[in-house]
């Protein structure tokens, strides 16, 4: 089989195919096998006629039809592949001579994965969220551990915002009651349930009714009745060396502030860890200025659409109700995914670019530990996930996704960043050594502070 390319307007080639006589012929002979198959002979079991006696009943042009159809698909993917063609949309094929006899001629014009221009990939400039606790933030953190140490005592006065009040809530529409709720905890000022319910709170005593109505956004006006069995008052412990050591085990308030600080650095660490992936992929779509193909858009675009439409029904929801609950409409969800599709598709062919740049592959054994993972992931050995990629043609995909993700851990690692003052951030903030993420790490991320932080 020979092959041509020629570059075409549009992102598009046109390959241009020849399979000789003698290549072909074993098309034709495969042809003639599923006819035999599809066609009564008398005298003979279905598929079991000799070529001659089918041949003279059906006649060579049709077998020769018949193994066009059947083989030209093969013959396509063949020249897809021998010429390092990765199409983004079905081809446009003509067959120019061989319909009747001699060589299969064809041509294939097909819009192909375009290369996108990433000129300052290697010059990327990312800024990062600040660095530095502060006393003021120690304050805010201690205040929050105060508070869930609070104690809660009955006060003899009018509910006022920061109170917590006991209740019986009752809400209903004419005869219907659409929920009730005994004993219910609830801090005035919260605004958690609404402004309504904060609102007639405020003033109230235990032993009050309060009645009213609101407007509910489904089924319009609704009534609102609440018992307040009484009003609480919340006493925070006082920040001591006592408190430190019963609450936190630690000795002073002094080594409580300093353990804040400790985890609190840690925490800005791990936030800023996933702010710097999100803003190097923002800075690198900045510099695509390409348009990217709808063919590209509308393939991911279908696959969004089908992993939202599975999380919707595993949620319970059909799609009517699953847009009425997070208020879209269908023109604004499609928008939304829309746009998203484009940003995939355009950080897809990105990374591509940096790859190719910067000659980036992924070997056999990187290869092995992806089908590895897929497989454990899967609940299959690695052999039954091979042999399923394999099947499905997917193994260069997986090759691909390994290549693409490679080029963007490499783009994190050269990549420059900087704190919203314009100072270079410490790498090792973001990089940290193997050694932080040792025995000695993993006992400080176990010490009640952490949790607590972490909880918060």
């Amino acid at each position: 089989m020979k092959t041509t390319v020629e570059p075409l307007e549009g992102n598009k080639v046109k390959l241009s195919v020849e399979v000789d006589e003698g290549e072909f012929s074993s098309a034709i002979d495969a042809a003639f096998r599923k006819i035999a198959r599809q066609v009564k002979i008398p005298g003979f079991r279905p598929g079991k006629a000799p070529r001659q006696i089918i041949e003279a009943r059906v006649g060579l042009d049709a077998a020769r039809q018949e193994a066009l159809s059947d083989s030209l698909p093969d013959f396509y993917e063949r020249a897809l592949k021998e010429n390092d063609i990765e199409p983004i949309a079905p081809p446009d094929i003509d067959i120019t001579s061989g319909r009747e006899s001699g060589p299969i001629v064809f041509d294939a014009v097909v819009e192909i994965m375009p290369t996108v221009s990433v000129a300052g990939y290697q010059g990327l400039k990312v800024v990062l969220p600040g660095f530095t606790v502060t006393e003021e933030n120690i304050d805010g953190k201690l205040d929050m551990m105060r508070d869930k140490h609070g104690e809660l005592v009955i006060v003899n006065r009018p509910a006022r915002d920061g109170d917590y009040v006991s209740m019986d809530r009752k809400l209903y529409r004419h005869d219907e009651t659409m929920m009730a709720a005994e004993d219910e905890l609830y801090q005035v000022g919260s605004s958690t349930v609404g402004p309504d319910l904060d609102n007639n709170l405020r003033g109230a005593r235990a032993g009050d009714i309060l009645k009213f109505n609101v407007e509910h956004p489904e089924v319009g006006e609704v009534t609102f009745q609440v018992l307040v069995k009484d009003v609480k008052h919340k006493i925070l412990p006082e920040v001591t060396d006592e408190w430190a050591s019963e609450a936190w085990d630690l000795d002073t308030v002094e080594e409580l502030r300093k353990d804040i600080r400790y985890q609190l650095e840690a925490v800005k660490k791990v936030e800023n860890a996933m702010v710097m992936r999100g803003r190097v992929v923002e800075a690198l779509l900045e510099l695509v200025d390409e348009e990217i193909p709808e063919a590209l858009v509308s393939v991911e675009l279908e696959r969004r659409l089908r992993a939202l439409l599975q999380k919707v029904t595993k949620q319970g929801y059909d799609l009517g109700g699953w847009l009425q609950a997070s208020g879209h409409t269908q023109e604004t969800m499609i928008q939304e995914l829309r746009s998203d599709s484009v940003g995939a598709a355009k950080l897809d062919l990105a990374l591509r670019a940096i790859a190719d740049l910067e000659t980036i592959e992924v070997g056999d054994d990187e290869i092995d530990a992806e089908i590895a993972r897929l497989a454990e992931k899967a609940g299959k050995k690695p052999a039954a996930m091979r042999r399923e990629v394999d099947a499905v043609g997917q193994l260069p995909a997986v090759r691909s996704d390994l290549r693409k993700s490679k080029a963007l851990e490499w783009l994190i690692g050269q990549t420059e960043y900087v704190d919203e003052e314009g100072h270079p951030v410490d790498r090792s903030y973001l990089f940290p050594p193997e050694a932080e993420s040792g025995p000695e790490a993993a006992d400080a991320a176990d010490t009640p502070e952490a949790t607590e932080i972490e909880a918060q």
